[in-house]
């Protein structure tokens, strides 16, 4: 009993323990010096400007400081409201990962993962199912984004492309990557094979910024963009055209296997080019033991080693 008073007493010496945290304000806070906008922070949140500005009157005077000061057409963080900004967003996300925890200790709830948009169009989709007949507990949900901030965006994990290195997360090799040229059968017989860059010119050439045709030389990503010809900043886009007819392209390994199972593409070289770039398995470090992200990390690296490499690229392996 002795010890029951005691903290009912040491509650009522600090009042603030007992009052009502508010959590919905910090939300608002967060989103609003993210966006630099009320309106923006309102379409975020899927809530009303005028909510959105009553939260934060009220964490002012919950505060005691003004949070926010126009600039121009923007509102950012006064000197009051920046050192607490960061501690806040980590809290939120502790908390939240905290909760996540819970559920995760059983093994289900939901599975937040961010991919590159062309490669879960191409290669995740089509074998979701898969990963939905083992683990029905879990309900993933996809996210098309190249960001990697998972603090603010909540990602439990994410499949990125690039050379790795990344400090702060854990990351490690998922998947390697070669750059393929690749048309519609009917155009590889018209044009024939390519083997130099001077067989391109036979060709009408389908360009991208992700894949670049000067990497099909060096290997190396390279933003070059002609002057001529069809260009097109999507890597999914760029195999749809090609399937399409519009013209040869060079195309990520990873993003055609089903078109040319199926016949619609061919490919025009025997010159097959490792890319530097790979994919990664990326998450925190903080994440990484959660038993649902073990369970898409060891779907994920399973489902790419089944994946098939070149066959030309096996023979030079060989």
């Amino acid at each position: 009993m002795a010890s029951k008073h005691l903290v009912i007493l040491q509650a009522a010496k600090r009042p603030e323990l007992t009052r009502r945290l508010p959590l919905n304000s910090l939300r608002v806070f967060v989103a609003v010096a993210d966006s630099q906008s009320f309106t923006h922070a309102a379409d975020v949140l899927g809530v009303s400007v005028s909510a959105v500005s009553m939260q934060i009157r009220s964490l002012e005077q919950y505060l005691g400081v003004r949070l926010f000061r126009r600039s121009g057409r923007l509102v950012v963080p006064t000197s009051d409201a920046l050192p607490l900004l960061p501690r806040i967003r980590d809290a939120l996300f502790g908390l939240q990962h905290a909760l996540e925890e819970g559920r995760a200790a059983r093994g289900s709830g939901t599975l937040y993962i961010s991919v590159l948009p062309s490669f879960a169009t191409q290669w995740l989709a089509p074998r979701l199912k898969d990963f939905q007949a083992r683990h029905p507990p879990l309900h993933l949900r996809v996210a098309s984004s190249a960001a990697m901030d998972f603090h603010t965006t909540g990602m439990h994990a994410a499949i990125r492309l690039g050379g790795g290195g990344w400090p702060g997360v854990h990351h490690e090799v998922m998947l390697n990557e070669w750059l393929v040229p690749v048309c519609r059968p009917e155009l590889f017989k018209k044009y024939g094979p390519v083997e130099t860059p001077e067989d391109l010119k036979r060709y009408p050439l389908i360009h991208s910024t992700m894949e670049s045709w000067n990497s099909w030389v060096t290997g190396m990503p390279d933003n070059y963009w002609p002057l001529d010809g069809l260009g097109l900043d999507d890597s999914a886009a760029l195999v749809h055209a090609a399937v399409g007819g519009a013209g040869l392209a060079l195309a990520r390994w990873s993003l055609i296997g089903d078109e040319l199972q199926d016949g619609k593409l061919a490919i025009a070289s025997r010159k097959i080019t490792p890319f530097a770039r790979r994919y990664y398995f990326v998450c925190l470090p903080s994440t990484l033991h959660l038993k649902k992200v073990i369970a898409l990390r060891d779907w994920l690296l399973e489902q790419a080693a089944a994946f098939p490499m070149p066959q030309l690229a096996q023979a030079r392996r060989a």
